[in-house]
């Protein structure tokens, strides 16, 4: 397995001033984060039938998915979605590098927002450079005041948004107003709000350095073929810079450094593959207008792989990167077949503690159990019990509530007059409407003396 050396050649040791670049690959960008963005506030806030769409709800032990519900012992299928999630990750690696992180990682598209709110609040790039070299003035104080308070403002909403994927969110704005809201839930919203505001705002390209562990890996899962945003260094070099005769190189990069201004990591793309970057693709919308004005072919800077930039063969179907397709195949068919055998009735049937049989006065013996059961996705209210096993009869009510959340036990009496002795297994029927499930269930009876 080849490994792709990375570099770490970050220009700016201080603060990063992003210059905002308009181009193919950053409309891209949007067409990507937007959705996502707007997937990930609508289906804490949306309600269909009262629920949210996606929910995970600890108060009712339930997974509320686009109107339909399973069960805590369905969320193996989540894992399922990770696996797939984890395989389509590696397999994007390889075809194209980063571009993950470029244009559909959450920390890339929170900060984004945060840069944007800074250039429509502070100004360009250059001119928030030269302000925070000057002393401080009235206007700009309180510009940067704005700046934070929007900053402040997409982060609570933000942390409310998430939550809401825990708890309803209308339910915990209500405690909020009321003053009413868990101790616990305060703190983990001012934690979330901390994060999202230091995260996005004040940390931006320190995260994707040396918090995020994908940085540091990604050269494993290169090869000489996947396509990342590299600098043609064939066609660049030498730069075109004015000697002192006059004359002028024949490089087509005229050392602009658009590309290093353009870069919210704060790198040279032309130093090679380094670990910061992210393949956002800014680099190449900003060479490319250059290129542009100079009337000169576009793709100096370009998602390029490198045997192409060595001259060779572009080669798309490898091993390696059919092998990750597979996995990501296998994991969502396996998710897709258990989606079909969820659980619709949950019925938990235990012996009750303490004497394992009482024999009556009629000669019928009897154990004692509790049941509490649980419906997903089923109109019925109540759900029945039946003995299948002959000669054993329910005493008590046979019919359970079904209940959503902290079910209740209840207690139940099966008994018989014809027991065999020692142990036997009964067999027993739960239904709910059209849903129903079977269990055996040990009974105990005396052995002759």
């Amino acid at each position: 397995m080849q490994k792709i050396p990375l570099k770490d050649t970050t220009q700016h040791h201080g603060k990063i001033y992003v210059r905002l670049m308009s181009g193919r690959f950053q409309t891209l960008r949007r067409i990507v984060s937007w959705p996502l963005l707007a997937a990930f506030f609508l289906m804490a806030w949306l309600r269909v039938d009262g629920e949210p769409l996606l929910m995970f709800s600890f108060s009712t032990h339930r997974i509320l998915l686009f109107g339909f519900e399973l069960s805590w012992y369905d969320l193996q299928l989540l894992g399922g979605l990770l696996i797939a999630g984890a395989a389509l990750l590696f397999f994007l690696s390889m075809l194209a590098g980063r571009v993950w992180c470029g244009f559909a990682c959450p920390q890339s598209i929170w900060t984004w927002i945060f840069i944007r709110i800074e250039d429509l609040v502070e100004g360009k790039a250059n001119r928030r450079a030269k302000q925070d070299k000057q002393p401080i003035q009235t206007n700009v104080l309180l510009r940067r005041v704005i700046k934070h308070g929007l900053w402040l403002l997409v982060s609570i909403l933000t942390a409310l948004t998430f939550t809401g994927y825990f708890t309803d969110v209308y339910h915990l704005l209500w405690q909020a107003w009321h003053f009413e809201m868990p101790i616990y839930i305060a703190v983990w919203l001012l934690t979330a709000v901390g994060l999202t505001y230091l995260n996005a705002g004040l940390m931006r390209e320190q995260i994707c350095l040396h918090a995020c562990p994908y940085s540091r890996f990604q050269s494993v899962m290169l090869d000489q073929h996947s396509k990342i945003v590299s600098y043609d260094e064939g066609r660049g070099e030498p730069r075109a810079v004015k000697q002192s005769t006059g004359a002028v190189k024949q490089g087509d990069c005229v050392d602009c450094t658009l590309c290093i201004q353009v870069c919210p990591v704060g790198i040279d793309i032309r130093q090679g593959l380094q670990a910061p970057c992210i393949n956002c693709g800014a680099c190449i919308d900003a060479c490319d207008s250059v290129m542009k004005k100079l009337s000169k072919p576009l793709g100096l800077i370009r998602f390029a792989s490198e045997s192409e930039l060595q001259g060779q063969a572009y080669q798309l179907f490898r091993p390696r990167l059919l092998g990750y397709l597979s996995v990501v195949f296998v994991a969502l068919t396996t998710v897709v077949y258990g989606f079909t055998q969820t659980t619709d009735l949950l019925v938990e049937f235990n012996r009750e503690r303490g004497a394992m049989y009482t024999v009556q006065g009629n000669g019928e013996v009897c154990n004692f159990y509790k049941v509490k059961a649980e419906a997903f996705n089923i109109a019925a209210e109540q759900m029945k019990m039946s003995v299948t096993t002959p000669s054993y009869t329910i005493y008590g009510n046979a019919t359970v509530a079904l209940e959503k959340g902290d079910a209740y036990w209840r207690g139940v009496r099966l008994c018989t007059d014809t027991p065999v002795p020692g142990k036997s297994i009964v067999n027993m029927t739960f239904t709910a409407g059209e849903a129903g499930t079977e269990k055996q269930v040990t009974f105990f009876a005396p052995r002759p003396l």
